[in-house]
This record gives structure tokens, C-alpha cells and sequence, in this order.
């Protein structure tokens, strides 16, 4: 019986309980099957975190292939129909975590290359691997770290796939050629505690941020432009109060969001934000944590390949898309790298019961390929 080696592949890493931030030996694996082709590996651990630069090639333009050997925790194995570290195919599909984020993508990527360096005897580039086990996780140690060391090394990408899962309905169907930015901040609000009974000896912090909060959920920042929608604000979480029931909370935390367009910087909302809280006489403090920059691929020779990949392979018009939460695509595409994300249905990405359709697998490799073939032929 023929077994798609792309499918076999993608078992072999689902059965590595490479729960963030462990490995489990997916990178090692990953880096004896590149070994075999002709890559120069390079492991780069950075505090607990494990990753890898793998690169073929002496010259010309270099097409980096990104992603996680992490996967989120699969929660009680009770909940799902089959063990989430045994791959499991019933119905057409590959059960199992990491299935669809993003252990298909690796193994499609691996496979593809296998094929591309088999079939020729020359390129006109080279082929880079950057595999990280923190994407999952704080992200701190990951592709972050291993651009700074490629920076430093003087090692340019010009063109890089992530396989993040990109597809909503079918396989192609959109690829994310960029991300809002992410900006968090923690805002501690001091009031004056003491007894219910006596609130004019207190002073509220909840009844005093209200109205301020309030506001800023309620105001437009922007309008989105071609690539992005409009900047959105959330409250995620408010905190205050001893406990008890008849005591005025002496002090207030609450964590805040925004998703945010190119119309914005960091440092623009961050100055909007405390000019309104200025302004309503708080006594306030706030922390602020950027996770990452809006970027954006709008045009270029890496969009260009995998448009015309897809639809050689699948025979559909992707759409492009800047939605969804943060990719490590944010620590790459400030280099001047042209960055895109295409990989399977992300439907069932970290739910029980994650799975990938076994077709998709194959057919997501002929695409790398594609791009392999039309970027450095």
C-alpha cells in the first residue's frame, strides 16, 4: 500500500509529545531528514527554548521556510475520540495535535524540498529552515531570538512561508499576507479603601475608571485601510476588592487590548490611552507590553508564486487576509523580508479533536513545491 510520505511524516511529529515549550525530538528529526538533502543545520538554543537554522545553497535570492514544533496542551484526553499523541485517520482525515498547527505544514515543507532537490541538479538560490519549539508560549526565545543571531551572521531572507494554518474553508483558500499589531497593557488605578457604609471617607476606583473605560471602548480609532480593518479596544479582564462585601476597593487593575492597523503606532495609542485617563484625574499607572507591529506583504514576488501555486494545485483565487490573532511573521517581516502564511484549515486549530483532511497534505507539499520551483528555478 502507497503511503503519501508527507502523511507519513506529519504522524511521525504528531506522535512527539511536543507540548510548548518542549520539543520532543521533532527538531531533530526535522534536521536528519535536511541533513540527508545537503542542509547546513544549525541548533540554537536560547534559554529553555529549542530552535534551528537549516540552510542549502551558496548563492542568489534564499526562500525561508518558518514555523513550531509546539503544540498547545490537548486538555483531558477523555474529551477526545482518539488519543491526540496517536495519529488517527477516520473519515478522510488525520487526527491529532498539532495536525493542522502546524505539524502538516512542517511535514509538507520537509517533503517538498525532498522533491524540489531531487528533481534538479541546480537553483538559482538558497533554502533556509527556521524552526522554533516557543510559538506556542511566551515567545521570548524562539524566532525572535534566531532573527537577531541571523542578523548578526549577516544571513538575509528574502522570501519567507510560514505554515501557520491560513485556510478558512478549503486548503488555499486564503493565505495571511500580514497581521494587525498587538499592544497589552495592565492599568492600575488607586482609589482609597474603606467601609461601604461610609463612602465619603473612600474613594472607588471602579466608579472612578468607568467612565474613562467606557469611553475609550466606545471611540473610533480608525477606519482600516486596503489591507487592515479598523483598530479594535477590549477590555479583557478588571480586577479590584478585598473579598468582602462591605469594603470599598482601595485599588483597581485592568488589562487591555488593541488590535491595530498601520494607521496606528504603539506609541500613538499608548499617549491616547493615558491622555484620556489624564483627563478624568485618576491616579493611575499602566504597563505596556508591545507583542508585535502590524506588517504587511502587499506586493511582490513571493504573493505573486503563491497565487499561482494555489491555483495550479487547487484551481482556486486565494484571498488575502490580515485577520486573526499574531504569527511569529511579526518578528521576520521587519527585516525587509516579503512574509506570507499558508497552510491547512484552521477550523479545529487547538480545539479537541484537531485534524487535518489527509488529502490536504499532499496537495499542501505540491504547493511549497510550486513556490520552490517558480521563486528559485
Amino acid at each position: 500500500m502507497h503511503v503519501d510520505p508527507t502523511l507519513d511524516l506529519a504522524c511521525e511529529l504528531i506522535r512527539r509529545q511536543s507540548v510548548t515549550p518542549l520539543d520532543d525530538g521533532c527538531q531533530q528529526l526535522m534536521m536528519a531528514r535536511l541533513t540527508a538533502l545537503g542542509f547546513h543545520c544549525t541548533p540554537l538554543p536560547f534559554g529553555d527554548t529549542l530552535n534551528f537554522w537549516a540552510e542549502w545553497g551558496d548563492d542568489g535570492p534564499l526562500l525561508a521556510f518558518a514555523g513550531h514544533t509546539d503544540v498547545v496542551p490537548p486538555g483531558p484526553l477523555e474529551d477526545w475520540d482518539s488519543n491526540p499523541f496517536e495519529p488517527t485517520i477516520r473519515d478522510g482525515l488525520l487526527y491529532g495535535r498539532g495536525a493542522a498547527d502546524m505539524k502538516g505544514s512542517l511535514a509538507a515543507m520537509i517533503t517538498a524540498c525532498e522533491a524540489f532537490l531531487m528533481e534538479r541538479d541546480n537553483t538559482r538560490g538558497r533554502i533556509g529552515f527556521l524552526i522554533t519549539s516557543d510559538e506556542e508560549g511566551p515567545a521570548t526565545d524562539g524566532t525572535v531570538r534566531v532573527m537577531e543571531w541571523l542578523h548578526n551572521e549577516g544571513i538575509h531572507i528574502d522570501y519567507c512561508l510560514v505554515g501557520e494554518p491560513s485556510s478558512s474553508e478549503a486548503l488555499g483558500d486564503t493565505v495571511k499576507n500580514g497581521r494587525r499589531g498587538s499592544l497589552n497593557g495592565t492599568l492600575t488605578v488607586r482609589g482609597r479603601q474603606g467601609h461601604v457604609a461610609y463612602p465619603q471617607h473612600a474613594e472607588n476606583p471602579v466608579h472612578r475608571v468607568l467612565p474613562a473605560l467606557d469611553a475609550l471602548s466606545h471611540r473610533t480609532w480608525d477606519s482600516g485601510n486596503d489591507y487592515f480593518p479598523p483598530t479594535t479596544f477590549q477590555i479583557t479582564n478588571i480586577h479590584a476588592g478585598s473579598g468582602a462585601t462591605n469594603v470599598i476597593p482601595g485599588a483597581l487593575e485592568a488589562w487591555i487590548n488593541f488590535r491595530f492597523s498601520t494607521e496606528q503606532t504603539a506609541e500613538g495609542l499608548q499617549q491616547a490611552v493615558e491622555s484620556a485617563l489624564a483627563i478624568h484625574e485618576l491616579d493611575f499607572d499602566i504597563d505596556w507590553k508591545l507583542s508585535g507591529e502590524p506588517f504587511i506583504t502587499a506586493t511582490g514576488e513571493l504573493l505573486d508564486a503563491s497565487v499561482s501555486a494555489i491555483r495550479d494545485v487547487t484551481g482556486l483565487t486565494t484571498e488575502l487576509s490580515t485577520s486573526g490573532g499574531t504569527s511569529d511573521g511579526r518578528f521576520i517581516a521587519p527585516y525587509g523580508t516579503q512574509v506570507l502564511e499558508l497552510g491547512p484549515v484552521n477550523a479545529s486549530i487547538h480545539r479537541v479533536n484537531e485534524h487535518v483532511r489527509v488529502d490536504d497534505l499532499a496537495r499542501l507539499s505540491d504547493i511549497y513545491l510550486g513556490l520552490l520551483e517558480r521563486l528559485l528555478s
